[in-house]
């Protein structure tokens, strides 16, 4: 692994029950994560997904990329666009950095408007057992 690899992209559809249950999940009730109407009437065309589901997306693509031994040190996104029901979400990441068994990646998840989610992922690596 070296800096400038890319990984292998995730594809995720966003669904109305994937956002409800991500806000639910993490305790997250704010209306317009799971009331359509309310979020219209605040000025949003739909629910949309809370940062927590993205964060966890975000773990779940690099742990999923990376293998089950893998350590997430550090996690720091940011938010753009939103994720609304219908669509879709193609998370993406190239390593920025290789130190022993510590690997940064910076992971881009865009869908239809843009850039739903940037930032950079910290992950500790096992370090292979000699037979």
């Amino acid at each position: 692994m070296r800096p400038g690899d890319e990984l292998a992209p995730l594809v995720i559809p966003i669904t109305r029950t994937l956002i409800v249950a991500g806000a639910v999940a993490s305790r997250d009730y704010q209306d317009v994560h799971h009331d359509a109407e309310l979020a219209r009437e605040k000025g949003s065309p739909d629910i949309f997904m809370n940062i927590l589901t993205t964060n966890g997306l975000v773990g779940r693509y690099i742990t999923d990329r990376f293998g089950p031994g893998a350590v997430l040190r550090k996690v720091a996104i940011r938010l753009g666009a939103p994720n609304y029901p219908g669509d879709t979400m193609t998370l993406s990441g190239t390593v920025t950095e290789v130190e022993g068994g510590t690997v940064r990646v910076r992971v881009v998840g865009a869908n239809r408007l843009g850039h739903h989610v940037t930032g950079s992922v910290t992950v500790e690596l096992p370090m292979e057992v000699p037979r």
